[in-house]
């Protein structure tokens, strides 16, 4: 049965959290504001609504949170960005009303719109501290949202005094505008960084550069993965750069990266590399699909297969989905689900059509609940919740 949810404006950012405790909830990003889903089988309600001011275009859970379906003291936090380069630290309790903290602002923070950003602390006591962001103003910033430092800016004239420290940020700059980061699902240091040419960065934003001044055009990246496709279709003009989005398969080994570029995707083996190109690539949609996304389940009591994506544990019952969608209107609001063991016989996907032209799917992504595997995406204003598979 599908969940459908009117957010009132254009739907531009939707995010499941993929905590145990808190895996049915959804945070939806709009025109001004965040709104929090609290998602069953068969519906929906808000528990909490953030009022930003301007449009969301970005949207990252903390590992600090905790549903109402799963105890009585729950408590969310979650940070966004939005158009006017701004960001926004989110945070409600069962006992306390909704709080809005900005930071990264002015001349501290990013120049260009925030296109993703992903906490970045691993799964210890910093796991809500670090959250990294990527933008199209080149740089990769990776904000410390408790510093032991109090660096303070001159107050504004009528302003009232902070009553935290600002945030402070380590930034890492690179040849081309920014368009999705990923944090390594184990360890508190590695990053995967997509630009819009056809390059994915594994970068390891702890390390000094100037143990490694020789080193320092590198930016930190440990290895570059390229599709090839779209790299040079990137090289023969700007009309053919690429809203790209790359993603970690979500279990501790981390051996397979997937990401979509224009209408290809691609999958690499981190464990065989081959030069940084990918052992599949494949083609989804002609209007180029720029949103990827991996299914991430919790099937502990199945045995596991090896795939890719945003998962933790893999079987038969449940074979390994990616999903991508395409921001062109052409064929109206359409889900690609492929699956990865056979991406590299061209298998074609599976289609969900969810609603006709001009509508469009404007992001998309997994529920992270236990049970069969549900998709949810933006269409218009609204949020539309539907599974891709049915009991066995």
């Amino acid at each position: 049965m599908d969940v459908r949810h009117s957010h009132g404006t254009q739907v531009y950012v939707v995010r499941a959290c993929y905590e145990d405790d808190a895996a049915d909830l959804i945070a939806v990003g709009g025109a001004h504001s965040v709104e929090i889903l609290l998602l069953t089988e068969s519906s929906c309600k808000t528990i909490a609504n953030f009022h930003i001011g301007s449009r969301i275009t970005a949207i990252a859970w903390s590992s600090r949170v905790s549903s109402p379906s799963s105890t009585d003291d729950w408590s969310i936090m979650l940070v966004a960005a939005s158009e006017d380069y701004g960001l926004h630290e989110l945070l409600k309790s069962a006992h306390s009303p909704e709080e809005t903290f900005a930071f990264g602002g002015g001349l501290s923070g990013h120049h260009g719109k925030v296109n993703d950003m992903v906490f970045c602390g691993g799964r210890g006591e910093d796991s809500s501290r670090y959250v990294a962001t990527v933008s199209d103003d080149k740089m990769l910033m990776v904000w410390d949202l408790h510093p032991a430092l109090d660096i303070a800016s001159p107050p504004s004239p009528g302003a009232a005094a902070p009553t935290r420290p600002q945030p402070t940020a380590y930034v890492i700059t690179f040849t081309h505008a920014l368009t999705s980061v990923d944090s390594h699902p184990s360890t508190s240091k590695e990053l995967l960084v997509a630009d819009c040419r056809g390059s994915v960065f594994r970068t390891d934003w702890r390390s000094d550069p100037d143990e490694h001044e020789q080193d320092s055009w590198r930016n930190g990246s440990v290895v570059e993965l390229l599709e090839p496709r779209a790299l040079a279709d990137a090289v023969a003009g700007p009309a053919a750069k690429w809203s790209g989005s790359a993603a970690w398969r979500r279990d501790p080994s981390a051996d397979f990266v997937g990401a979509a570029y224009g209408s290809r995707f691609a999958l690499w083996d981190m464990g065989n590399l081959a030069g940084g190109k990918p052992y599949v690539t494949g083609t989804s949609f002609p209007e180029g699909g720029n949103i990827f996304r991996c299914v991430r389940l919790d099937l502990s009591h199945l045995l596991p297969w090896r795939g890719i994506g945003r998962c933790r544990l893999w079987c038969p019952t449940y074979p390994d989905y990616f999903a991508l969608a395409t921001s062109s209107p052409a064929a109206g609001a359409v889900v690609h689900v492929h699956h990865a063991a056979y991406a590299h016989a061209h298998t074609p996907p599976t289609v969900f059509r969810i609603a006709p032209r001009p509508l469009c799917v404007r992001a998309l992504d997994f529920v992270a609940a236990r049970g069969i595997p549900r998709v949810v995406a933006a269409v218009g204003t609204e949020v539309v919740v539907f599974y891709i598979g049915v009991e066995s």
